[in-house]
């Protein structure tokens, strides 16, 4: 008997829990409603109308920040840590509809992309084909994001 009423309550507690929403995303909920200014404050910007708590590409770029390998080299793997900051400031941007934020970070990017592709070179077979596979989802992710953004 015990155990029936372990078991049921077991499988009411996980029922119960598996309805919320997992976030996978390195943006805090606080910074969500934070950054949410009133509609007075925006009056004269572009809104970009994308949701990027729901957002799958952004949860994909988040998620590869989340998990980028380390690198022997040092001066790369101080390059993948400017990418990332890029990528988290590009993300923040697009949520606050800050579009001059927007374009720092994917300059930023871009020029952290550029010095990265620079130093694959040095890589063995195996590093060169794993950086090489976060690059691609990176700029693809970024690309869907961009092309759903008004005015891209």
């Amino acid at each position: 008997m015990k155990r029936l009423v372990f078991f049921g309550v077991l499988i009411i507690l996980t029922s119960s829990c598996a309805t919320e929403k997992l976030n996978l995303s390195p943006l805090s909920s606080s910074f969500y409603s934070d950054t949410k200014g009133s509609d007075s404050d925006r009056g004269s910007k572009k809104s970009f109308n994308i949701n990027i708590k729901e957002n799958v590409n952004a949860s994909e770029i988040s998620n590869i920040i989340s998990t980028f390998p380390k690198f022997k080299n040092d001066g790369l793997n101080d390059e993948v840590t400017n990418l990332k900051y890029s990528l988290q400031n590009y993300l923040y941007a697009i949520d606050a509809n800050n579009s001059a934020g927007k374009k720092r970070a994917l300059k930023s990017f871009e020029k952290s992309y550029k010095k990265i592709q620079k130093q694959r070179q040095g890589l063995g077979k195996d590093d060169d084909e794993v950086l090489n596979r976060y690059l691609v989802r990176l700029k693809t992710n970024i690309s869907v994001i961009e092309d759903a953004l008004p005015g891209s």
